[in-house]
């Protein structure tokens, strides 16, 4: 199962309350499915300097590398598995998945959480913010088209966690 949405929407949050449930999560952003890569020659960025220069966002990108995804979807063939991120090459690696999840909240609280949070700083620099503010009002148009389950994530984190299960249930079958 893939849960996506914006930066600040609790995607590493759901994570982290899924495997405290019990359950097969991983954080796309800390446990290695993703990365910086320079858009022009491709090459993978180790350190990426912070808070980043103006521009940053044109040049570099963040992406999710389909061989990791892969390797954890034949990992997880007998059981459900999360993967929870955002990447800009999302298209890439969809067709992975058995279910999409995309965790919305509105403009307020993405401000919010981006300014206050202290687990990620990605949305604390203006660039960044802009970012972010941009594409939250894409992210539920595109995932709503895909199909995918739609969560309203500036309920309480159980409440959200509770959703994102709900959505896997109907297509366990057997499992």
């Amino acid at each position: 199962m893939w849960v996506t949405g914006n930066s600040g929407t609790g995607k590493s949050t759901v994570s982290g309350v899924l495997r405290a449930w019990g359950y097969v999560a991983f954080d796309a952003d800390e446990d290695g499915f993703s990365r910086w890569i320079d858009r022009s020659s491709g090459e993978v960025v180790m350190d990426p300097p912070y808070p980043v220069p103006e521009g940053w966002l044109e040049r570099y990108g963040w992406v999710i590398v389909r061989e990791r995804v892969e390797a954890l979807v034949e990992e997880s063939r007998s059981r459900i598995a999360f993967l929870c991120g955002s990447a800009e090459n999302e298209e890439d690696v969809r067709d992975l998945f058995d279910v999409t999840v995309c965790l919305v909240i509105d403009e307020d609280t993405l401000r919010h959480r981006l300014a206050t949070r202290t687990t990620n700083a990605f949305g604390q620099h203006p660039e960044e913010l802009a970012a972010a503010l941009e594409w939250n009002p894409r992210m539920r148009a595109i995932y709503e088209s895909l199909g995918a389950t739609v969560i309203d994530a500036s309920k309480p984190v159980n409440e959200v966690v509770d959703s994102v299960i709900d959505a896997v249930q109907p297509r366990r079958g057997g499992a």
